[in-house]
């Protein structure tokens, strides 16, 4: 019956002022005591005193105490700044290199367009008339394409579209519509 009553008791009273610190030491959640200043001097109400009434007390464990958080406040100040910058680099190069595949692509829509309408304006059937009117339009949406405003809200959607087209007339010419980049590579195929 001993046990238990020793069990049901509450641990003994810490030191006064370090209750604080006792419940951190145990693993409870608990902030810090805020900082006290030192009682005003009479004397420096008067004139004469060399303490002045806003000074801090030094408490010899903060420092040790809240170590912690200001490396984790420091470590995180600098991992954001050279977060930001890496990301602001990746986020350049990776804009450039999808650019330059989004410019590869529809240039070389373009090229094939222009030369199939020059071959085809050579020989005037009625077939080619219709093929001609596909080229036409591919050749206009291409050259609308907003190439110098990447905030443009329906960038993605036209670029289906020219893809779209560009498949049809394909299509009309009896022709696989396979547009590869290779990154290894600089040739394209088709």
């Amino acid at each position: 019956m001993g046990s238990r009553r020793a069990q049901a008791m509450p641990p003994p009273p810490a030191k006064p002022g370090w209750g604080w610190f006792t419940r951190l030491r145990s693993g409870a959640a608990v902030a810090p005591p805020a900082r006290r200043r030192f009682p005003a001097c009479p004397a420096a109400a008067g004139g004469g005193g060399e303490m002045a009434a806003g000074v801090e007390e030094s408490d010899m464990f903060e420092e040790i105490v809240m170590a912690e958080e200001r490396f984790h406040d420091e470590g995180y100040q600098e991992g954001y700044a050279e977060g930001s910058h890496v990301g602001v680099v990746e986020g350049r190069r990776y804009g450039s290199l999808h650019g330059a595949k989004i410019g590869s692509e529809i240039g070389c829509y373009l090229g094939f367009a222009l030369t199939w309408q020059y071959l085809l304006r050579k020989c005037t059937d009625e077939k080619n008339n219709k093929k001609i009117r596909a080229l036409d339009s591919l050749i206009r949406m291409i050259q609308k394409f907003p190439y110098e405003d990447p905030t443009y809200d329906k960038l993605q959607e036209d670029l289906e579209k020219i893809r779209g087209k560009f498949k049809q007339v394909c299509s009309m010419l009896n022709i696989q519509s396979d547009f590869r980049i290779s990154t290894e590579s600089s040739s394209l195929t088709f």
